[in-house]
């Protein structure tokens, strides 16, 4: 009897044996197609993550906080507004917009920090950053993944080179020469100019070396190049020299609260030059003390849209805006606002907010705007004219559109 029992569990074990191997080897084979499928999904989950739920995550970066927090903030109301605006009519393609905003406070690691959490928390488009070094510390890091970015206001040049998934909003820095050298010639027709750049600055430097290109071109002279580092606030040497010089221009190419030092050490020791800077200058009367808002009288600065502006779609944005925010629009504002109804458009023309056909939407879009008519030329650049805003009696105030055709 206990030979019997004893074959039956030797029978039993080999019998078992037999079918462990074989699910061993199904198992193998299910899990190698279990693999295949799972690639196939997250290929697929990839490019339908978009249009998966009921709300369009719009990421946004930008300083909130830090010495450009004014840029920042600005830039995030006219995105606020925009997203209110698009939501309150109905939403794209049926659905709401939610805005995850990030604080990048100014520094390229913080905004490569914060690009990133926004992916993973999955968001379907970014509109940021706002200055120049994070926005191309971010699009740097942002190349395998292709998901749509416009940068409102980041005006370096290479942030959108071999980069086919960046745009922008705004020109350029070298634009921006460009423009402020055509001014200097045909309207101040000044016949020398000095620069007072900040030599750390891929901004800075961007601006004063095509000003000095192409103020060369249209016969002004460049009477001095002074150049300081970040942080500094003391330009008695710098100034002096131009000084010596007597320029009928003085670029200025920084930002707002480095401009409002210059600006007063340079009257201070009696440089009468007309002072002209790029974008940066916009703000600068949020910074300035009113003993010192005479030195700021007469300053010239590109600008994309003025609020003075009569059309129709400014006079709303600008009633709109002050109707939420109390307080008139910048034009930081105004790009932020409009990269919004940009993607807005780009989402409706692909039909979905998959990365790839929002890119190529975003590529062939003319879009009208608060900042003017927009088209993408080489490099994901816009092309539009820039507005000449001066400042008088304490105010901003719009002098003139100048294009570079």
């Amino acid at each position: 009897m206990k030979k019997k029992i004893l074959s039956l569990l030797v029978a039993c074990f080999m019998i078992f044996s037999l079918v462990a191997c074989g699910s061993s080897d199904s198992g193998a084979k299910n899990e190698d197609k279990s693999d295949e499928k799972s690639e196939d999904v997250a290929d697929e989950k990839d490019q339908d993550v978009a249009d998966s739920g009921d709300t369009i995550k719009l990421g946004e970066i930008g300083p909130q906080t830090g010495s450009v927090a004014v840029y920042g903030n600005t830039t995030l109301n006219g995105i606020k507004l925009a997203v209110q605006e698009i939501n309150e009519a109905g939403g794209v393609n049926g659905k709401q917009i939610e805005l995850l905003a990030e604080d990048d406070k100014g520094d390229p690691t913080e905004a490569v920090t914060v690009y990133n959490k926004l992916i993973e928390e999955g968001v379907q488009a970014i509109i940021g950053a706002i200055t120049s070094k994070p926005t191309d510390a971010m699009a740097a890091n942002s190349m395998e993944d292709g998901i749509p970015i416009i940068t409102p206001t980041g005006t370096m040049a290479s942030i959108t080179v071999d980069r086919p998934h960046v745009f922008r909003t705004c020109f350029t820095d070298p634009y921006q020469g460009q423009i402020l050298a055509i001014f200097a010639a045909d309207s101040l027709n000044a016949k020398k100019a000095a620069v007072m750049r900040n030599t750390s600055d891929d901004y800075s430097n961007g601006v004063a070396d095509a000003f000095i290109q192409y103020a060369e071109e249209k016969g002004i002279e460049i009477v001095a190049d002074e150049g300081y580092g970040v942080g500094d606030v003391d330009f008695s040497v710098q100034l002096t020299n131009i000084s010596q010089q007597d320029p009928d221009v003085l670029l200025v190419p920084e930002y707002y609260e480095t401009d409002v030092l210059i600006a007063k050490q340079a009257r201070d020791l009696g440089i009468e030059a007309t002072i002209v800077g790029p974008d940066g200058w916009d703000g600068v009367l949020d910074v300035v003390d009113d003993d010192a808002l005479e030195n700021l009288e007469g300053v010239y600065f590109t600008n994309h849209y003025s609020v003075d502006d009569e059309s129709e779609i400014v006079k709303t944005f600008v009633e709109n805006y002050n109707a939420e925010f109390g307080s008139d629009p910048s034009s930081f504002s105004a790009l932020g606002y409009d990269s919004v109804y940009m993607l807005k458009a780009a989402w409706e023309a692909a039909g979905s907010t998959d990365f790839e056909a929002t890119v190529a939407a975003l590529a062939e879009i003319e879009h009208e705007g608060v900042t003017g008519h927009l088209i993408f030329g080489e490099n994901n650049n816009p092309i539009k004219s820039a507005s000449i805003i001066t400042i008088e009696d304490g105010k901003y105030k719009f002098h003139d559109s100048v294009s570079a055709d």
